[in-house]
């Protein structure tokens, strides 16, 4: 059957027409998500776990109608629940931390009748909100409209990261019905790769939050520009034949192609070729999503991040020159270059598997959308004037590390905003995700599309370990613990119920909190800072490692108890949150604790206006900062300081005193000095300022 795979035009057309086909849009996918789960031999294998990383295929079933009532209550749309207990079991998904098993016995999962009768139920609602729900044209971030679209577009990932689980299921589990169409120009041959040129030019993205045209996620909107140099991309996707000679040259048995995390990776898996290839008698076949097929050579490779950057360098040695992973910016501009959009191209389930890698023609490219989606070799960041949604805060700022890459394109299955050009959706490097990946030969430096970005890398934790666990330097205290302890005498004098450490890096301010308060919560905009709290507090041990010199590390382990903190540490829960969208929940704290925060953020204003809402009376709010403003992590239309302003000199405290004076008393101000450690032989010296500030009013 035909599919509707554009997503929604905002603008155009009625209020009751744009109901229509929402309403039809809605039903489509939402249909889809349930014909998907249609493909198991029995509903009972919807309690099987794919892969033990992720849920057993029940939660996935139940998590997208949840979505829809949790979004829709948090929005104030509506204010009643369903099913209360569906509702939390079903709500969170998994992008874990580590390699560790996902234990179902933590979990009490309702029957499929159960599940489908809760279905239908959100089903009706949703179906009588889009019917009676008052709204107007565009809609925008503001519409009550939009969150209806958020649930059908976050549906939409649904059922491709579904289709992923269904795929890697035993296939035993799953029937053969032919319900989709089906691709079958399998061949033992496959078009030789060659490199081409894509001539340079600037790639601009910009989405406005007030018009945009169509639904977007928050990652997408603000603006981003950047010019791209002459280079070259390989004709097609790497094919299945392509990537056969990196597996029949034992590419995976040679852990020098791999990268650090690829190695573990390889180590966890034990993998000898592709995920979704099978080798039996000699002989491999292709593992598709309800059936297995001899393997064609000429479709595209469906493989992780890792493989991908291991054939890249065995690629680098047979050609005799580099050849890479695409940044992102490099595949807008080979997207904009043969007008990749205007194609036709393997979408929208036109297929219910991939086609050849020279089907599809772009210019002198083939696949540059669709097929499967395309790994780039950029991890998640954010553009300039990035702010999250307050519905949905957390869509995008957990992938702000090192972990997860960008994928371009969409894959065969790919509908709604999946497929638009300003799609940026990234997932960890190990997923599979109907990703396959071409690959360039240029000397653009797909590094400095980062610069102006916050995201963090191993080295990066690796010092802030340091930083906040390491011993004095120079004289100088360890100055998340000096911090603190200057605050003891003014506990004496306030209520110590709860304590909000934000901006907590990787802990230890949150930790010396627990010393004297009852309860404190660590928040900060970085997964990867929070992962080193958390781990703290499972296994009270931590092991990272520290420059020397040049590319030379020393390993050190810190634990809890050298701290004299583990006795205390259960008072200390850790959370992933944005300083400048906080969730309501985040309130009635007797001290809110911001050390080296308020000129990191990219709104401090916005900070300025909620955070005194958030502290009880005679409670204290303190804010350390050396006032180092950079316009890598703050425009510089939103500094509060370190500006002239009609020949005047602007000054954060100046601006802090104006925007706090009214509620709160400014009680001391008083110099920290801390010392970094980059390397053995280098250190910065820098000195904060600490504001501490009583509620009284």
């Amino acid at each position: 059957m035909d599919y509707i795979k554009e997503t929604i035009n905002l603008s155009e057309g009625t209020v009751e027409e744009k109901r229509e086909e929402i309403k039809k849009y809605f039903l489509q996918t939402y249909e889809l998500d349930e014909k998907l789960f249609d493909l198991l031999e029995d509903k009972k294998h919807l309690y099987k776990q794919p892969n033990r990383l992720r849920h057993p295929l029940i939660f996935y079933y139940g998590h997208t109608a949840t979505f829809f009532i949790n979004k829709l209550n948090i929005a104030n749309i509506i204010n009643k629940r369903v099913n209360k207990t569906f509702e939390s079991i079903f709500a969170i998904g998994v992008d874990e931390m580590s390699w560790d098993d996902l234990n179902s016995e933590n979990y009490s999962w309702p029957t499929y009748e159960e599940t489908k009768a809760y279905r239908d139920e959100v089903k009706e609602l949703v179906l009588d909100l889009i019917d009676t729900m008052e709204f107007s044209l565009p809609i925008n971030w503001d519409s009550p409209m939009w969150i209806i679209l958020m649930g059908i577009e976050h549906e939409n990932i649904h059922i491709e990261t579904s289709s992923v689980l269904l795929r890697e299921l035993n296939i035993k589990y799953l029937n053969e019905r032919e319900d989709f169409n089906y691709c079958n120009e399998f061949s033992n041959t496959f078009p030789t790769n060659e490199l081409v040129e894509v001539k340079g030019g600037e790639v601009i993205l910009e989405k406005d939050y007030d018009k945009p045209i169509f639904y977007g996620w928050d990652n997408e909107f603000a603006f981003h520009k950047a010019y791209i140099k002459d280079f070259k991309a390989s004709k097609y996707l790497v094919s299945n034949g392509e990537f056969l000679e990196f597996v029949k040259d034992n590419g995976y048995l040679k852990p020098e192609y791999f990268s650090k995390d690829g190695k573990e990776w390889l180590e966890f898996s034990k993998a000898k070729h592709p995920t979704f290839w099978l080798k039996k008698e000699g002989k491999y076949y292709l593992r598709e999503i309800n059936r297995v097929v001899p393997l064609p050579l000429n479709f595209p490779v469906d493989i992780n991040v890792y493989e991908a950057e291991a054939f890249c360098k065995f690629k680098s040695e047979k050609l005799g020159f580099e050849v890479r992973l695409p940044s992102e910016d490099e595949y807008y501009r080979l997207n904009d270059y043969v007008k990749a959009q205007e194609k036709e191209a393997n979408l929208g389930l036109k297929y219910f598997n991939q086609t050849p890698v020279d089907k599809y023609k772009m210019g002198d490219f083939y696949d540059v959308v669709g097929n499967v989606w395309q790994w780039s070799i950029t991890p998640t960041y954010p553009f300039d004037g990035f702010k999250t949604h307050p519905v949905y805060d957390d869509f995008t700022t957990p992938t702000f590390d090192d972990r997860h890459a960008l994928i371009k394109g969409g894959s065969f299955i790919s509908l709604g905003n999946e497929i638009l050009r300003s799609a940026r959706y990234a997932f960890r490097k190990h997923f599979f995700q109907h990703a396959g990946f071409r690959y360039v030969q240029s000397s653009n430096d797909y590094r400095t599309e980062l610069n102006d970005n916050v995201y963090e890398t191993d080295e990066q934790i690796s010092q802030y370990c340091e930083f906040h666990y390491g011993e004095e330097n120079f004289g100088i205290r360890n100055f998340p613990k000096a911090s603190v302890e200057l605050l003891k005498p003014y506990f004496e004098t306030i209520n110590t119920t709860k304590a909000l450490d934000l901006g907590c890096s990787v802990g230890r301010s949150s930790f010396e909190l627990a010393r004297y308060f009852d309860e404190v919560l660590g928040i900060d905009f970085s997964a990867n800072f929070i992962n080193v709290g958390v781990k703290l507090k499972k296994y009270d041990t931590l092991t990272y490692k520290v420059a020397t010199e040049g590319e030379l590390y020393e390993e050190k382990t810190i634990s809890l108890n050298d701290f004299e903190l583990k006795e205390i540490k259960d008072k200390v829960t850790f959370m992933q949150g944005d300083a400048c969208n906080l969730k309501d929940i985040y309130s009635n704290y007797d001290l809110i604790f911001c050390s080296n925060l308020i000129d990191r953020l990219y709104y401090p204003q916005k900070f300025l206006d909620d955070i005194p809402n958030r502290v009880n009376k005679d409670g204290l709010l303190v804010l350390l900062s050396p006032y180092t403003w950079l316009e890598e992590y703050t425009p510089k239309q939103n500094w509060l300081g370190g500006f002239l302003k009609d020949n005047k000199e602007i000054k954060t405290l100046d601006t802090l005193k104006q925007n706090l004076e009214d509620r709160f008393e400014l009680v001391q101000t008083i110099d920290v000095p801390f010392v970094i450690r980059e390397t053995a032989r280098k250190h910065q010296h820098t000195i904060s300022q600490m504001s501490i500030w009583k509620k009284i009013k």
